[in-house]
C-alpha cells in the first residue's frame, strides 16, 4: 500500500480518506462509470479516471478496505457458459461475511456483513444472477485469494499486475453450488425481477446470448 500512498495527490487522498467503511467504499464505485472496455484498471487508475468493471472494481475496493484494516480479498463467482463470470471484494466483521462489488446488474453489488459463512454470502446472490434474457446462471464460487500475495507486482498502481491475478484465479479451488438436478430445475427471472437488475445497466457491457439457441453466444466483459 506504501506505493499507492506515495503516488496520491492531496486531493486523492482526502477522498480516499473519506472511503472509510465498506458502504462509503462500494457508494464511490456506484457513483463511477462502467468500463465496457476489454482492458484492466489498476486500483489508481480507477481513481484518477473514475471507470471500472467487475474485475477492476473488486481491486479497488479490496484496496481500499485494506487501508481501513481489512485483508484485500477477492472471490470469483462463476457462471455457467451463458455468462459472465463477476467478481467481489469481501471483508469479514464480528465473524460474518459481507462484499463490495462494482457490477452493471444492480444486485450484484454491496452485501451487509451479516452472512455467516462465505457460501451463505454467495448464495445471497443467486436469484439475482441472471443474464440478459434472465436465466439464472450461478454455478459456484473460488476460495478467497489474498490480493497481498502480488504486492511484489504492485497491483494497487500498475495494471498488469491484474493479469497475473486473473490467472492466479483460475488456479484457485472452485466450489460448486448447484447439483445437476438443481440446474435442471430451474425457472427464469420474472420480468419485474429482470426489468429492476437491468436498470440502469450499460448495454454494451452485457454478455449477449440468444434464447432461443443456447450454443450462440458471443462474450464481451462484464
Amino acid at each position: 500500500m506504501d506505493e499507492l500512498e506515495a503516488r496520491l495527490t492531496a486531493e486523492e487522498r482526502t477522498l480516499l480518506d473519506g472511503l472509510n467503511s465498506p458502504a462509503r467504499i462500494q457508494a464511490f464505485l456506484d457513483s463511477i462509470a462502467y468500463s465496457t472496455e476489454p482492458i484492466y484498471r489498476c486500483p489508481l487508475r480507477v481513481l484518477r479516471e473514475r471507470v471500472a468493471h467487475c474485475f477492476d472494481g473488486a481491486l479497488f475496493a479490496a484496496a481500499a478496505l485494506r487501508r481501513i484494516g481489512h485483508p484485500p480479498l477477492i472471490v470469483e463467482m462463476l457462471p455457467n457458459e451463458r455468462d459472465d463470470d463477476h467478481l467481489l471484494a469481501v471483508y469479514k466483521k464480528d465473524g460474518h461475511w459481507g462484499a463490495v462489488a462494482k457490477s452493471n446488474f444492480v444486485g450484484l453489488r454491496y452485501r451487509e456483513p451479516v452472512y455467516r459463512s462465505l457460501r451463505e454470502l454467495i448464495m445471497s446472490y443467486f436469484e439475482v444472477f441472471f443474464n440478459a434474457v434472465g436465466e439464472k446462471t450461478l454455478r459456484g464460487y473460488t476460495l478467497p485469494l489474498n490480493l497481498a500475495a502480488f504486492d511484489r507486482l504492485h497491483w494497487t498502481v500498475a495494471d498488469e499486475a491484474a493479469e497475473q491475478i486473473a490467472a492466479r484465479l483460475d488456479r484457485v479451488r472452485r466450489v460448486a453450488v448447484l447439483t445437476p438436478a438443481m440446474i435442471e430445475g430451474l425457472s427464469l427471472a420474472d420480468a419485474r425481477s429482470l426489468k429492476a437488475g437491468l436498470l440502469g445497466a450499460v448495454e454494451a457491457g452485457l454478455f449477449r446470448v440468444e434464447k432461443e439457441n443456447p450454443g450462440d453466444c458471443e462474450r464481451s466483459r462484464g
